[in-house]
Protein backbone atom coordinates (compact mmCIF):
# COMPACT_ATOMS: atom_id res chain seq x y z
CA UNK A 1 0.00 0.00 0.00
CA UNK A 2 1.25 3.66 -1.35
CA UNK A 3 2.50 5.54 2.16
CA UNK A 4 2.01 8.78 0.44
CA UNK A 5 1.16 11.14 3.34
CA UNK A 6 -2.50 13.02 2.76
CA UNK A 7 -2.43 15.81 5.18
CA UNK A 8 0.52 17.45 7.39
CA UNK A 9 -0.09 17.63 11.36
CA UNK A 10 1.32 20.15 13.57
CA UNK A 11 -0.46 19.45 16.63
CA UNK A 12 -1.23 17.14 19.22
CA UNK A 13 -2.82 13.78 18.32
CA UNK A 14 -4.61 11.73 21.81
CA UNK A 15 -6.38 8.48 21.55
CA UNK A 16 -9.01 8.14 23.97
CA UNK A 17 -9.63 4.29 24.26
CA UNK A 18 -6.96 1.84 22.31
CA UNK A 19 -8.98 -1.42 21.72
CA UNK A 20 -8.83 -3.25 18.36
CA UNK A 21 -9.96 -0.27 16.47
CA UNK A 22 -7.46 2.49 17.97
CA UNK A 23 -5.00 -0.57 17.62
CA UNK A 24 -5.88 -0.66 13.58
CA UNK A 25 -6.26 3.27 13.33
CA UNK A 26 -2.38 3.58 14.66
CA UNK A 27 -0.26 2.65 11.62
CA UNK A 28 -2.64 3.99 8.91
CA UNK A 29 -2.38 7.18 10.92
CA UNK A 30 1.46 7.22 11.05
CA UNK A 31 1.37 5.96 7.52
CA UNK A 32 -0.72 8.79 6.09
CA UNK A 33 -0.56 12.04 8.41
CA UNK A 34 2.77 13.61 8.33
CA UNK A 35 3.12 14.55 12.13
CA UNK A 36 6.06 13.56 14.53
CA UNK A 37 5.21 10.62 16.71
CA UNK A 38 6.67 12.19 19.64
CA UNK A 39 3.11 14.03 19.31
CA UNK A 40 0.56 11.02 20.02
CA UNK A 41 -0.55 9.73 23.38
CA UNK A 42 -2.93 6.92 24.26
CA UNK A 43 -4.76 7.13 27.11
CA UNK A 44 -6.62 4.27 27.95
CA UNK A 45 -8.53 2.44 30.73
CA UNK A 46 -6.17 -0.74 30.22
CA UNK A 47 -3.30 -2.29 29.22
CA UNK A 48 -5.11 -3.49 25.95
CA UNK A 49 -2.51 -2.50 22.98
CA UNK A 50 0.37 -1.58 24.93
CA UNK A 51 2.40 -3.74 23.12
CA UNK A 52 1.60 -2.14 19.77
CA UNK A 53 1.66 0.99 21.12
CA UNK A 54 5.59 0.02 21.74
CA UNK A 55 6.04 -1.11 18.86
CA UNK A 56 5.48 2.39 17.34
CA UNK A 57 7.14 4.45 19.79
CA UNK A 58 3.85 5.78 21.13
CA UNK A 59 3.61 7.17 24.43
CA UNK A 60 0.82 4.79 26.20
CA UNK A 61 -0.68 6.22 29.37
CA UNK A 62 -2.93 4.13 31.95
CA UNK A 63 -5.25 7.16 33.37
CA UNK A 64 -9.30 5.76 32.94
CA UNK A 65 -11.13 9.13 32.47
CA UNK A 66 -14.40 9.42 34.38
CA UNK A 67 -16.90 12.22 35.33
CA UNK A 68 -14.74 13.60 38.42
CA UNK A 69 -11.42 13.87 36.23
CA UNK A 70 -12.32 14.96 32.82
CA UNK A 71 -10.70 18.62 32.84
CA UNK A 72 -7.49 17.29 35.15
CA UNK A 73 -6.76 14.13 32.82
CA UNK A 74 -7.07 16.24 29.24
CA UNK A 75 -5.92 19.62 30.18
CA UNK A 76 -2.50 18.75 30.02
CA UNK A 77 -2.74 16.93 27.17
CA UNK A 78 -4.71 19.01 24.60
CA UNK A 79 -5.12 22.41 24.17
CA UNK A 80 -6.22 24.77 20.83
CA UNK A 81 -5.38 23.23 18.15
CA UNK A 82 -5.14 19.60 18.83
CA UNK A 83 -7.16 16.47 17.89
CA UNK A 84 -8.83 13.97 20.27
CA UNK A 85 -9.91 10.92 18.50
CA UNK A 86 -12.58 9.18 20.92
CA UNK A 87 -12.37 5.51 20.34
CA UNK A 88 -13.31 4.75 23.39
CA UNK A 89 -16.76 3.00 25.79
CA UNK A 90 -18.37 4.26 28.70
CA UNK A 91 -16.63 7.55 28.53
CA UNK A 92 -19.60 10.18 27.78
CA UNK A 93 -18.88 11.49 24.07
CA UNK A 94 -20.97 14.64 24.83
CA UNK A 95 -18.73 15.69 27.73
CA UNK A 96 -15.30 15.11 25.65
CA UNK A 97 -17.13 16.65 22.69
CA UNK A 98 -18.07 19.91 25.02
CA UNK A 99 -14.36 20.39 26.46
CA UNK A 100 -12.59 20.12 22.93
CA UNK A 101 -15.34 23.31 21.79
CA UNK A 102 -14.38 24.93 24.28
CA UNK A 103 -10.67 24.65 23.93
CA UNK A 104 -10.38 24.56 20.53
CA UNK A 105 -9.92 20.63 19.90
CA UNK A 106 -10.47 18.69 16.81
CA UNK A 107 -12.22 15.99 17.17
CA UNK A 108 -13.83 12.15 15.86
CA UNK A 109 -15.97 9.82 17.53
CA UNK A 110 -17.16 6.50 15.47
CA UNK A 111 -19.87 6.54 17.84
CA UNK A 112 -21.81 8.41 20.67
CA UNK A 113 -21.28 6.84 24.34
CA UNK A 114 -22.76 7.46 27.67
CA UNK A 115 -20.99 7.58 30.88
CA UNK A 116 -20.64 3.89 32.01
CA UNK A 117 -23.82 1.60 33.03
CA UNK A 118 -26.11 4.27 31.58
CA UNK A 119 -27.49 1.02 28.80
CA UNK A 120 -28.53 -0.86 31.13
CA UNK A 121 -30.29 1.18 33.86
CA UNK A 122 -33.44 0.32 33.96
CA UNK A 123 -34.32 3.36 36.14
CA UNK A 124 -33.88 5.42 32.98
CA UNK A 125 -36.59 5.34 29.91
CA UNK A 126 -35.85 3.40 26.86
CA UNK A 127 -36.37 6.78 25.03
CA UNK A 128 -33.21 8.10 26.99
CA UNK A 129 -31.10 4.89 26.81
CA UNK A 130 -31.60 5.13 22.89
CA UNK A 131 -29.34 6.51 20.27
CA UNK A 132 -31.48 9.19 19.39
CA UNK A 133 -31.40 10.56 22.58
CA UNK A 134 -27.65 10.34 22.71
CA UNK A 135 -27.75 12.23 19.25
CA UNK A 136 -30.24 14.97 20.45
CA UNK A 137 -27.39 15.56 23.71
CA UNK A 138 -24.50 15.98 21.38
CA UNK A 139 -26.40 17.89 18.72
CA UNK A 140 -27.45 20.21 22.06
CA UNK A 141 -23.89 20.50 22.85
CA UNK A 142 -22.93 21.53 19.11
CA UNK A 143 -25.29 24.30 18.59
CA UNK A 144 -23.68 26.35 21.78
CA UNK A 145 -20.39 26.21 19.61
CA UNK A 146 -21.18 27.16 15.96
CA UNK A 147 -17.66 28.45 15.34
CA UNK A 148 -15.23 25.46 16.82
CA UNK A 149 -12.88 23.90 15.69
CA UNK A 150 -14.23 20.74 13.65
CA UNK A 151 -16.03 18.20 15.41
CA UNK A 152 -16.66 15.54 13.69
CA UNK A 153 -19.61 12.64 14.95
CA UNK A 154 -20.04 8.90 14.48
CA UNK A 155 -17.68 8.48 11.75
CA UNK A 156 -16.11 4.96 11.32
CA UNK A 157 -17.80 2.02 8.72
CA UNK A 158 -21.76 2.84 9.73
CA UNK A 159 -22.08 4.82 11.03
CA UNK A 160 -19.76 6.98 8.74
CA UNK A 161 -18.46 5.44 5.54
CA UNK A 162 -22.34 4.28 4.93
CA UNK A 163 -23.32 7.70 4.51
CA UNK A 164 -21.02 8.23 1.64
CA UNK A 165 -21.91 5.02 0.34
CA UNK A 166 -25.67 6.47 0.27
CA UNK A 167 -24.60 9.14 -1.50
CA UNK A 168 -22.60 7.60 -4.22
CA UNK A 169 -25.55 4.85 -4.66
CA UNK A 170 -27.84 7.35 -5.26
CA UNK A 171 -25.48 9.11 -8.07
CA UNK A 172 -25.34 5.55 -9.88
CA UNK A 173 -29.09 5.29 -9.71
CA UNK A 174 -29.52 8.53 -11.27
CA UNK A 175 -26.99 8.07 -13.90
CA UNK A 176 -28.13 4.51 -14.72
CA UNK A 177 -31.63 6.06 -14.98
CA UNK A 178 -30.82 8.42 -17.54
CA UNK A 179 -28.92 6.17 -19.65
CA UNK A 180 -25.34 6.89 -18.33
CA UNK A 181 -25.36 10.49 -18.82
CA UNK A 182 -23.87 12.65 -16.27
CA UNK A 183 -26.20 13.53 -13.22
CA UNK A 184 -26.28 17.38 -11.26
CA UNK A 185 -24.49 16.43 -8.06
CA UNK A 186 -26.63 17.83 -4.91
CA UNK A 187 -25.22 20.30 -2.89
CA UNK A 188 -26.75 21.12 0.26
CA UNK A 189 -29.12 18.91 2.72
CA UNK A 190 -32.42 20.17 0.77
CA UNK A 191 -30.98 19.39 -2.49
CA UNK A 192 -30.36 15.70 -1.51
CA UNK A 193 -33.43 15.41 0.03
CA UNK A 194 -35.11 16.15 -2.87
CA UNK A 195 -32.50 14.26 -4.92
CA UNK A 196 -34.09 10.96 -2.91
CA UNK A 197 -37.11 11.73 -3.12
CA UNK A 198 -37.22 12.33 -6.91
CA UNK A 199 -35.46 8.86 -6.90
CA UNK A 200 -38.74 7.20 -5.45
CA UNK A 201 -35.71 5.89 -2.53
CA UNK A 202 -38.14 4.32 -0.04
CA UNK A 203 -35.87 2.33 2.42
CA UNK A 204 -32.21 2.29 3.45
CA UNK A 205 -29.99 -0.36 4.63
CA UNK A 206 -27.37 -0.90 6.24
CA UNK A 207 -26.64 -4.54 5.10
CA UNK A 208 -23.85 -6.12 6.63
CA UNK A 209 -23.02 -10.18 6.77
CA UNK A 210 -19.85 -11.33 8.22
CA UNK A 211 -18.93 -14.58 6.80
CA UNK A 212 -15.32 -14.42 8.91
CA UNK A 213 -14.53 -18.10 10.59
CA UNK A 214 -11.55 -18.62 13.53
CA UNK A 215 -10.57 -21.50 14.96
CA UNK A 216 -10.73 -22.12 18.35
CA UNK A 217 -14.21 -21.19 17.80
CA UNK A 218 -16.56 -19.62 20.19
CA UNK A 219 -16.24 -21.44 23.80
CA UNK A 220 -18.97 -21.61 26.18
CA UNK A 221 -19.95 -18.42 28.21
CA UNK A 222 -17.81 -16.52 25.72
CA UNK A 223 -18.58 -14.02 23.60
CA UNK A 224 -16.88 -13.81 20.22
CA UNK A 225 -16.60 -11.21 17.87
CA UNK A 226 -14.34 -9.50 14.96
CA UNK A 227 -14.72 -6.05 16.62
CA UNK A 228 -15.39 -4.24 20.07
CA UNK A 229 -16.98 -7.13 21.86
CA UNK A 230 -17.61 -3.95 24.34
CA UNK A 231 -19.36 -1.94 21.54
CA UNK A 232 -21.45 -4.80 20.03
CA UNK A 233 -22.95 -6.01 23.32
CA UNK A 234 -23.76 -2.30 24.39
CA UNK A 235 -25.26 -1.14 21.53
CA UNK A 236 -27.34 -4.35 21.10
CA UNK A 237 -28.89 -4.20 24.37
CA UNK A 238 -30.13 -0.41 23.45
CA UNK A 239 -34.21 -0.54 21.93
CA UNK A 240 -33.98 -1.31 18.23
CA UNK A 241 -34.01 2.11 16.67
CA UNK A 242 -34.93 2.96 12.88
CA UNK A 243 -35.39 6.05 11.07
CA UNK A 244 -39.34 6.23 9.77
CA UNK A 245 -40.08 6.40 6.62
CA UNK A 246 -43.47 8.52 5.77
CA UNK A 247 -44.12 6.07 2.73
CA UNK A 248 -45.35 3.59 6.08
CA UNK A 249 -48.85 3.24 6.78
CA UNK A 250 -48.59 0.26 9.21
CA UNK A 251 -47.03 1.96 13.00
CA UNK A 252 -45.03 -1.37 14.70
CA UNK A 253 -47.58 -2.54 17.60
CA UNK A 254 -44.49 -1.96 20.17
CA UNK A 255 -42.96 0.96 18.16
CA UNK A 256 -42.72 4.54 19.97
CA UNK A 257 -41.87 7.76 19.18
CA UNK A 258 -39.85 10.82 20.76
CA UNK A 259 -41.37 13.69 22.30
CA UNK A 260 -38.52 15.48 21.79
CA UNK A 261 -35.96 16.14 18.58
CA UNK A 262 -36.19 15.79 14.69
CA UNK A 263 -38.97 13.24 14.73
CA UNK A 264 -37.19 11.50 11.98
CA UNK A 265 -36.42 8.03 13.96
CA UNK A 266 -38.65 5.67 16.41
CA UNK A 267 -37.46 2.66 18.71
CA UNK A 268 -38.97 -0.77 19.26
CA UNK A 269 -39.56 -1.91 23.08
CA UNK A 270 -36.97 -4.77 22.37
CA UNK A 271 -33.37 -4.83 22.60
CA UNK A 272 -31.67 -4.72 18.85
CA UNK A 273 -30.27 -8.29 19.22
CA UNK A 274 -33.61 -9.51 19.83
CA UNK A 275 -35.12 -8.06 16.43
CA UNK A 276 -34.87 -9.23 13.44
CA UNK A 277 -35.37 -7.73 9.77
CA UNK A 278 -34.94 -9.56 6.26
CA UNK A 279 -31.99 -7.87 3.95
CA UNK A 280 -30.03 -8.96 1.34
CA UNK A 281 -26.30 -8.23 0.42
CA UNK A 282 -24.83 -9.91 -3.27
CA UNK A 283 -22.82 -12.84 -2.13
CA UNK A 284 -24.94 -13.63 0.65
CA UNK A 285 -28.19 -12.84 -1.28
CA UNK A 286 -31.24 -12.61 1.43
CA UNK A 287 -30.58 -13.36 4.75
CA UNK A 288 -32.19 -12.31 8.38
CA UNK A 289 -30.17 -9.36 10.08
CA UNK A 290 -30.57 -8.08 13.75
CA UNK A 291 -32.00 -4.71 14.11
CA UNK A 292 -28.97 -3.07 15.93
CA UNK A 293 -29.70 0.47 17.01
CA UNK A 294 -26.90 2.64 15.04
CA UNK A 295 -26.14 6.54 14.51
CA UNK A 296 -27.03 6.23 10.68
CA UNK A 297 -30.30 5.27 11.26
CA UNK A 298 -31.41 8.17 12.43
CA UNK A 299 -29.23 10.44 10.64
CA UNK A 300 -29.57 9.60 7.08
CA UNK A 301 -33.34 9.57 8.04
CA UNK A 302 -33.24 13.16 9.05
CA UNK A 303 -30.52 14.50 6.56
CA UNK A 304 -33.24 13.26 3.47
CA UNK A 305 -36.22 14.52 4.83
CA UNK A 306 -37.96 16.74 2.84
CA UNK A 307 -40.39 19.65 4.90
CA UNK A 308 -43.35 22.00 3.56
CA UNK A 309 -44.59 24.52 5.84
CA UNK A 310 -42.64 22.53 8.79
CA UNK A 311 -44.49 19.10 7.83
CA UNK A 312 -42.08 15.81 6.98
CA UNK A 313 -43.38 15.07 3.19
CA UNK A 314 -40.63 12.95 2.36
CA UNK A 315 -38.38 10.32 4.15
CA UNK A 316 -36.90 7.11 3.74
CA UNK A 317 -36.90 4.32 6.29
CA UNK A 318 -33.82 3.30 7.21
CA UNK A 319 -31.66 0.99 9.32
CA UNK A 320 -29.24 -1.25 10.12
CA UNK A 321 -29.51 -5.28 9.37
CA UNK A 322 -26.38 -7.05 10.75
CA UNK A 323 -25.57 -10.62 10.27
CA UNK A 324 -22.75 -10.89 12.37
CA UNK A 325 -20.02 -13.61 12.07
CA UNK A 326 -21.36 -16.92 13.05
CA UNK A 327 -20.08 -17.14 16.59
CA UNK A 328 -21.08 -13.78 17.01
CA UNK A 329 -24.71 -15.17 16.56
CA UNK A 330 -24.01 -17.72 18.66
CA UNK A 331 -22.87 -15.73 21.15
CA UNK A 332 -25.96 -13.74 21.27
CA UNK A 333 -28.63 -16.59 21.31
CA UNK A 334 -26.62 -17.34 24.48
CA UNK A 335 -26.84 -14.31 26.01
CA UNK A 336 -30.30 -13.30 25.34
CA UNK A 337 -31.21 -16.81 26.71
CA UNK A 338 -29.67 -15.32 29.82
CA UNK A 339 -32.12 -12.37 29.63
CA UNK A 340 -29.31 -10.41 28.11
CA UNK A 341 -26.61 -10.90 30.81
CA UNK A 342 -23.19 -10.97 29.20
CA UNK A 343 -21.00 -13.70 29.00
CA UNK A 344 -18.17 -13.52 31.47
CA UNK A 345 -15.35 -13.86 28.88
CA UNK A 346 -15.14 -11.88 25.66
CA UNK A 347 -12.40 -12.78 22.96
CA UNK A 348 -12.06 -10.19 19.70
CA UNK A 349 -10.75 -12.56 16.89
CA UNK A 350 -7.88 -11.47 15.08
CA UNK A 351 -5.12 -13.85 14.54
CA UNK A 352 -7.62 -16.90 14.98
CA UNK A 353 -9.64 -15.76 11.67
CA UNK A 354 -8.31 -17.99 8.94
CA UNK A 355 -11.07 -17.16 6.18
CA UNK A 356 -13.88 -15.32 4.86
CA UNK A 357 -15.03 -11.69 3.90
CA UNK A 358 -17.47 -8.94 5.25
CA UNK A 359 -19.85 -7.53 2.81
CA UNK A 360 -20.97 -4.24 4.16
CA UNK A 361 -23.06 -1.44 1.85
CA UNK A 362 -26.25 0.40 1.74
CA UNK A 363 -29.23 -1.13 0.46
CA UNK A 364 -31.33 1.46 -1.43
CA UNK A 365 -34.93 0.30 -2.24
CA UNK A 366 -38.18 1.76 -3.46
CA UNK A 367 -36.26 3.38 -6.37
CA UNK A 368 -37.73 2.50 -10.37
CA UNK A 369 -34.94 -0.47 -10.59
CA UNK A 370 -35.79 -1.92 -7.22
CA UNK A 371 -32.82 -2.66 -5.08
CA UNK A 372 -29.07 -1.27 -5.19
CA UNK A 373 -26.52 -2.15 -3.28
CA UNK A 374 -23.54 -0.21 -2.57
CA UNK A 375 -20.31 -0.98 -0.65
CA UNK A 376 -17.16 -2.74 0.54
CA UNK A 377 -16.32 -6.66 0.08
CA UNK A 378 -13.45 -7.29 2.06
CA UNK A 379 -12.03 -10.39 2.57
CA UNK A 380 -9.30 -11.36 5.96
CA UNK A 381 -6.58 -11.63 2.90
CA UNK A 382 -7.54 -8.50 1.24
CA UNK A 383 -7.43 -7.07 4.94
CA UNK A 384 -4.25 -8.17 5.99
CA UNK A 385 -2.25 -7.10 3.38
CA UNK A 386 -3.29 -3.96 3.60
CA UNK A 387 -2.74 -2.93 6.64
CA UNK A 388 -1.29 -4.52 10.44
CA UNK A 389 -3.58 -5.24 13.59
CA UNK A 390 -6.91 -5.54 11.40
CA UNK A 391 -9.39 -8.07 10.96
CA UNK A 392 -11.96 -7.36 7.25
CA UNK A 393 -14.64 -5.78 9.90
CA UNK A 394 -12.01 -3.63 11.45
CA UNK A 395 -10.38 -2.43 8.92
CA UNK A 396 -13.64 -1.20 7.34
CA UNK A 397 -14.36 1.09 10.31
CA UNK A 398 -10.41 2.07 10.61
CA UNK A 399 -10.35 3.86 7.24
CA UNK A 400 -14.07 5.07 8.32
CA UNK A 401 -11.75 6.97 10.54
CA UNK A 402 -8.59 8.03 8.76
CA UNK A 403 -10.94 9.65 6.17
CA UNK A 404 -12.90 11.63 8.60
CA UNK A 405 -10.02 12.67 10.30
CA UNK A 406 -8.27 13.80 7.20
CA UNK A 407 -11.01 15.49 5.97
CA UNK A 408 -11.41 17.10 9.54
CA UNK A 409 -7.92 18.34 8.93
CA UNK A 410 -8.87 19.55 5.51
CA UNK A 411 -12.08 21.51 7.25
CA UNK A 412 -10.69 22.61 10.59
CA UNK A 413 -13.08 25.47 11.25
CA UNK A 414 -16.67 23.80 10.33
CA UNK A 415 -18.06 23.18 14.26
CA UNK A 416 -19.91 20.05 14.65
CA UNK A 417 -20.75 17.55 11.60
CA UNK A 418 -22.54 14.19 10.56
CA UNK A 419 -20.53 11.77 8.52
CA UNK A 420 -24.19 13.09 5.65
CA UNK A 421 -22.51 16.85 6.14
CA UNK A 422 -19.47 15.79 4.96
CA UNK A 423 -17.71 15.63 1.23
CA UNK A 424 -18.60 11.86 0.34
CA UNK A 425 -16.34 11.61 -2.38
CA UNK A 426 -13.39 13.14 -0.81
CA UNK A 427 -13.55 10.59 2.39
CA UNK A 428 -14.19 7.88 -0.10
CA UNK A 429 -11.14 8.44 -1.69
CA UNK A 430 -9.20 7.76 0.91
CA UNK A 431 -10.95 5.01 2.27
CA UNK A 432 -11.15 3.03 -1.04
CA UNK A 433 -7.93 1.39 -0.96
CA UNK A 434 -8.48 -0.06 1.91
CA UNK A 435 -12.00 -1.37 0.81
CA UNK A 436 -10.98 -4.59 -1.26
CA UNK A 437 -13.72 -5.12 -4.19
CA UNK A 438 -16.03 -1.81 -4.09
CA UNK A 439 -19.36 -3.08 -5.41
CA UNK A 440 -22.41 -1.53 -6.67
CA UNK A 441 -25.03 -4.10 -7.79
CA UNK A 442 -29.01 -4.36 -8.55
CA UNK A 443 -31.38 -7.17 -7.78
CA UNK A 444 -34.88 -7.55 -8.00
CA UNK A 445 -35.21 -9.05 -4.41
CA UNK A 446 -38.09 -7.38 -2.28
CA UNK A 447 -39.09 -8.58 0.97
CA UNK A 448 -42.34 -10.69 0.00
CA UNK A 449 -39.96 -12.63 -2.80
CA UNK A 450 -40.45 -16.06 -2.13
CA UNK A 451 -42.89 -15.58 0.90
CA UNK A 452 -45.98 -17.71 1.67
CA UNK A 453 -44.75 -21.24 -0.12
CA UNK A 454 -44.18 -22.67 2.74
CA UNK A 455 -46.59 -20.93 5.10
CA UNK A 456 -49.61 -18.85 4.49
CA UNK A 457 -48.48 -15.33 5.35
CA UNK A 458 -50.94 -13.36 4.25
CA UNK A 459 -51.90 -12.09 7.43
CA UNK A 460 -48.88 -10.80 8.36
CA UNK A 461 -47.40 -8.90 5.55
CA UNK A 462 -48.84 -5.57 3.05
CA UNK A 463 -49.21 -6.80 -0.67
CA UNK A 464 -49.94 -3.48 -1.60
CA UNK A 465 -46.26 -1.76 -0.48
CA UNK A 466 -43.21 -4.19 -0.85
CA UNK A 467 -41.01 -1.61 0.62
CA UNK A 468 -43.16 -1.71 4.25
CA UNK A 469 -41.16 -2.21 7.78
CA UNK A 470 -43.73 -4.56 7.93
CA UNK A 471 -42.56 -7.09 5.38
CA UNK A 472 -38.91 -6.52 6.46
CA UNK A 473 -39.53 -7.22 10.16
CA UNK A 474 -38.87 -11.10 10.79
CA UNK A 475 -42.11 -12.20 13.46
Amino acid sequence: MDDKKLVKFQGRLVFVGFGSIGQGTLPLILRHIDMPRDRITILTADDRGQKEAAEYGIKFVINPITRENVQQVLKPLLGKGDFLLNLSVDVSSPVLIEYCMQNGVFYLDTCIEPWHGMYTDGSLSLASRSNYGLREEALAVGKKYPKAATVVLTHGANPGLVSHWVKQGMVNIARDLAGGKDVSIPKTKEDWGRFAQKLGIKVIHCAERDTQVAEPRKQKNEFANTWSVDGFVSEGRQPAELGWGTHEKNFPPDGKRHDFGSDAAIYLTRPGMGVKVRSWTPDEGPYHGFLITHGEAISIADYFTVREGGKAIYRPTCHYAYHPCDDAVLSNHEMGGKNWVAQPKYRIFMDEIFDGVDELGALLMGHPKGAYWYGSRLSIQQARKLAPYNSATSLQVVVGVLGGLIWALENPDRGMVEPDDMDYRRVLDIADPYLGDIVGKYSDWTPLKDRGWLYDESNDIDKTDPWQFKNFRVT
